[in-house]
């Protein structure tokens, strides 16, 4: 008898926390990919950036098939989404290319990742009823992450603006549909 209760509390629990647990997935491939950057194992940390986008797809998806979505999670994704999809791509490329331009290239790197907590920022804080503010972080992280691809076909100077282009649209104010 105490087996069973106690098996049917665990399931219980761990269906509680399946989003939770794909968020904290998420959070852990970012953080794997910036440290794969600091290693300077770059096109490891690119496939972690997917590897987590494709994580982050799913773990709102199942708070709310399994009606588990709460405040918690939604902090906890945020959070999550600005390693992978923010330091985790603007380190990757800072570290392939942008460190050449010096001071300016850092700044930009930082700018990016600042415009990237603040929308997560504005995005927790405001009613969602269907649509996005701004270019969300994830699709983001993900164009930066898939332009490391394309260094060796664009002037380095392409790379600035791409990540200045990238900034702006997070913290822009048009509406993009969820999908």
């Amino acid at each position: 008898m105490f087996l069973s209760d106690y098996l049917d509390y665990t399931l219980k629990k761990l269906k509680a926390n399946t989003a939770n647990i794909l968020t904290l997935t998420n959070l852990s491939l970012g953080s794997f990919s910036v440290l794969m950057t600091l290693k300077e194992q770059l096109h490891v940390s690119l496939l972690l950036v997917f590897l987590a986008a494709l994580v982050d797809r799913f773990d709102g998806t199942v708070a709310r098939k399994l009606n588990i979505e709460s405040e918690l999670g939604k902090q906890l994704d945020s959070m999550s989404d600005i390693i992978s999809f923010g330091v985790a791509p603007a380190l990757l490329m800072y570290q392939s290319l942008l460190h050449e331009f010096g001071a300016p290239g850092a700044f930009f790197t930082i700018l990016y990742i600042g415009c990237g907590a603040f929308r997560l920022a504005r995005f927790n804080i405001t009613e969602n009823n269907g649509y996005f503010s701004g270019l969300p972080i994830t699709a983001a992280g993900v164009l930066l992450t898939l332009s490391y691809l394309t260094i060796h076909y664009f002037p380095p100077q392409f790379f600035i603006f791409l990540m200045i282009t990238l900034s702006f649209l997070m913290v822009g104010t048009f509406k993009l549909k969820k999908i």
